[in-house]
C-alpha cells in the first residue's frame, strides 16, 4: 500500500488570523481545486493598493502546463474571491476573523 504524500498542514477560513495563515489557506484551496499537491506547485502574490495603501492582495498558483489559478483577498471586505484556470470564479470566501495586512 503506497503512503500518500504529505500536505501542507491545512488551515480553516475559522482559523485564519495571519497573512502567512492566509497564504496557507488560498495555497490549499487552489491546488485542490484542480487536485494539485502543495509542495510541488508554488504561489506567487502581487500586493493590490489604492492611493499607495495596501488593500488586497493577489495569488497566483503556477500549475503544470502553465496552468495558472487565482484568488484576490479584498482586506476592506475580508474575502476571498477563487478563480479556474479559464478565468471563472469558482468560490467566494468570507473570513470571519479580520487579517492585519502589513505592507
Amino acid at each position: 500500500m503506497a503512503a500518500s504524500a504529505p500536505s501542507v498542514s491545512s488551515v480553516s477560513a475559522s482559523e485564519v488570523r495571519s497573512l502567512d495563515q492566509l497564504r496557507k489557506f488560498v495555497h490549499v484551496m487552489l491546488c485542490r481545486r484542480e487536485n494539485l499537491l502543495e509542495f510541488q506547485f508554488p504561489m506567487t502574490e502581487v500586493e493590490l493598493k489604492k492611493n499607495g495603501i495596501l488593500c488586497g492582495l493577489q495569488f497566483i498558483l503556477h500549475g503544470p502546463r502553465r496552468v495558472r489559478l487565482a484568488a484576490i483577498w479584498a482586506a476592506d471586505r475580508n474575502e476571498i474571491l477563487m478563480y479556474a484556470a479559464n478565468g471563472t470564479r469558482f468560490c467566494r470566501v468570507r473570513l470571519p476573523n479580520p487579517v492585519p495586512c502589513a505592507s
